[in-house]
């Protein structure tokens, strides 16, 4: 019986022609542009707001809205193609593998992967928060003049910590039976959940049969991407824009008061980072400046668009070509990965739940920090790969511990600088998912190749 061709390999060209729009993004140097307007926002903050007083406080507030115009505009529009993205290259990842076989290797061995990496993550999070201890740095003042600013609208159902007896129709209601209402609700687990179902079937279809669907797919795709290309031109006036109309309602002293926060969460990805590093060199024996060599675009571009979605093509094509990465498992882990690995947000959460407990006079038991850890490995799977996602999960998070929902208003000044970072911590940890797993699962690309040249 004749062996059944990698279906997702007849879209090579169109990873690689989005894979190419996204590096000239890195080549025009959007991510100093965005710095750029990150501080030309906080300054013109600053100058409208409390300290600055140029105008009135309602004209300050109304000015800052039309400023951050630009920032709502690429926020929606990234928001907007997340769902069919995500959608889209779950199913051809899955099409790229060459049997069913790999497949189960390969799931059987990324799914624990992943919940330690987010676990250790968290932890890592935590222990920054706990040595730093950020919260005794804020003053009782700064956080009622924190809660009088807006907060962001979350859902009440996702704050609510399930009980033992609820988790077996948790786990029912994992697998959607609406798909549609899933996409409706945003349900990104269950979304991914139908999409590797599909891929699966695809997998066992012929490729006469399964190839008009994969070619629909890879239009989505395409069209999704071009999407993102128009968010991008947006990127650095919409940095500017949200960071102006924060500033100008918190004025400078909550942005200075949460500083000590920033540099505990910054400190905690760069640790991070580290254990990246250590992964890739004792699984692959690649030195680390090597492999931060080859993963810069990528981390540049995902700083500069707080989004792993975005950026996906890229950190796909970085790994096939710069790590030598075997196509079927870039093309499978990374999409997956975007929304289920994301390291740099759990950390994140780990950090701040601890932080704003400190800030409230919280004391949180070691059995409530082993409570942050098991709800944020579970809010974080799933979780759609836009700006501004970790705030709603952060939510859930606080409201398993009974710290304030509230208090989110405190971090939200400073949570632009930690998106951005948080984001390129969360592609390094797919592209480090990728170097172990092609070690793992067994026959890497380079070996392919070496495999098919004659000996002399």
């Amino acid at each position: 019986m004749q062996k059944p061709q990698p279906l997702g390999l007849i879209q090579p060209q169109n990873l690689k022609r989005l894979a190419h729009h996204l590096q000239t993004l890195i080549k025009s140097r959007l991510w100093l542009q965005i710095l750029f307007g990150m501080a030309l926002g906080v300054a013109v903050g600053l100058s409208l707001g409390p300290t600055g007083a140029l105008v009135g406080r309602e004209a300050a507030k109304a000015i800052g809205d039309w400023l951050a115009i630009p920032g709502k505009i690429f926020l929606t529009l990234i928001q907007m193609i997340v769902i069919p993205l995500v959608f889209s290259s779950v199913i051809l990842g899955l099409a790229a593998s060459e049997n069913l076989a790999q497949l189960r290797r390969l799931g059987l061995r990324l799914a624990p992967y992943f919940v330690l990496t987010t676990a250790v993550a968290i932890t890592i999070g935590i222990g920054a928060s706990l040595v730093v201890k950020p919260g005794e740095y804020i003053e009782s003042g700064m956080v009622a003049a924190a809660l009088e600013t807006e907060m962001p609208q979350v859902d009440e159902a996702l704050t609510k910590t399930p009980t033992l007896r609820d988790l077996p129709d948790k786990i029912v209601r994992v697998l959607p039976q609406n798909p549609l209402g899933a996409i409706l609700g945003k349900e990104m687990l269950q979304i991914v959940l139908f999409a590797l179902i599909i891929g699966l079937a695809l997998v066992t279809l012929a490729p006469e049969q399964s190839r008009p669907l994969l070619d629909l797919l890879g239009s989505v795709q395409e069209v999704c991407m071009k999407v993102v290309r128009w968010a991008m031109l947006l990127a650095p006036l919409a940095v500017f824009g949200l960071l102006a109309q924060i500033t100008a309602r918190v004025g400078p002293d909550v942005l200075i008061g949460t500083g000590v926060y920033v540099a505990t969460v910054l400190l905690g990805l760069l640790a991070m980072l580290c254990l990246y590093l250590v992964i890739v060199y004792t699984i692959s024996g690649r030195a680390p400046w090597n492999f931060l060599g080859k993963v810069r675009d990528v981390q540049l571009l995902a700083f500069s668009t707080s989004s792993s979605a975005a950026v996906m093509p890229l950190t796909i094509k970085t790994a096939e070509e710069k790590l030598a990465v075997k196509t079927s498992i870039a093309q499978f882990l990374v999409p997956l990965g975007t929304t289920v690995n994301m390291d740099g947000t759990a950390l994140y959460q780990g950090a701040a739940t601890v932080f704003l407990a400190q800030a409230f006079g919280v004391d949180l038991s070691l059995g409530a920090l082993v409570l942050v850890v098991v709800t944020t490995v579970g809010a974080s799977i799933g979780s759609p790969a836009t700006p501004g996602v970790g705030i709603v999960i952060l939510a859930t998070v606080l409201a398993s511990v009974g710290i304030p929902a509230s208090g989110i208003a405190l971090i939200l000044g400073v949570d632009r600088i930690l998106d951005m970072s948080r984001t390129a911590v969360n592609v390094t940890g797919d592209l480090t998912a990728c170097v172990v797993m092609d070690r793992w699962v067994g026959g890497r690309a380079d070996d392919a190749v070496a495999s098919q040249v004659p000996p002399q």
